[in-house]
């Protein structure tokens, strides 16, 4: 199979499969938590519990202005991850890896920016932590963008440890 038809599949597997669990874990939510109280497991350090959020991450701009929550909400996220589609689907270095990370962030961005045009917000429903020390409320298509964050790592600290030796050789060539 030609490797760009596999890097196509690939990208549109995992952004399918990312907006597919989203979609269906935010109608059971919907389904099951709304006006409902919070639901409690683990001895409180994993909670269920249904909220509307009209912002982005850890609500923020939710309280932004029409036109400024319009540009930054809605469309600043289309067009990034538009770029991002672009930059999966035609950068020649990547490998498979980086094409799933890339596809999970793109997958999840794709499916809360489809409920944030189409509903006027995103709806999050899990939270964890001990006592105060809590994350925000959160969503599936959340973890899909931090799983795609957390693959990235160890490209990051790979090429971060190649760009050092480089500046080590380019320093050592200098003073010699």
């Amino acid at each position: 199979m030609n490797n760009s038809i596999k890097r196509i599949l690939i990208i549109l597997g995992v952004v399918f499969l990312a907006i597919f669990l989203d979609q269906a874990s935010k109608i059971w939510a919907t389904n099951t938590l709304q006006g409902e109280p919070q639901i409690k497991y683990l001895s409180d350090f994993f909670r269920l519990t249904y909220v509307k959020n009209t912002g982005a991450f850890l609500s923020f701009g939710a309280n932004f202005s029409g036109t400024l929550h319009f540009i930054a909400l809605k469309v600043f996220p289309v067009i990034m991850l538009l770029g991002l589609f672009a930059y999966i689907a035609f950068a020649k270095h990547m490998n498979i890896w980086q094409t799933i990370a890339f596809s999970a962030i793109l997958g999840g961005g794709i499916s809360n920016i489809y409920d944030r045009l189409l509903y006027g917000g995103v709806i999050d429903f899990m939270n964890m932590g001990f006592g105060s020390l809590r994350t925000g409320i959160f969503n599936i298509a959340d973890i899909c963008i931090m799983i795609g964050l957390f693959m990235m790592l160890p490209e990051i600290i790979k090429a971060n440890k190649a760009e050092q030796k480089e500046e080590l050789a380019s320093s050592t060539e200098e003073n010699n």
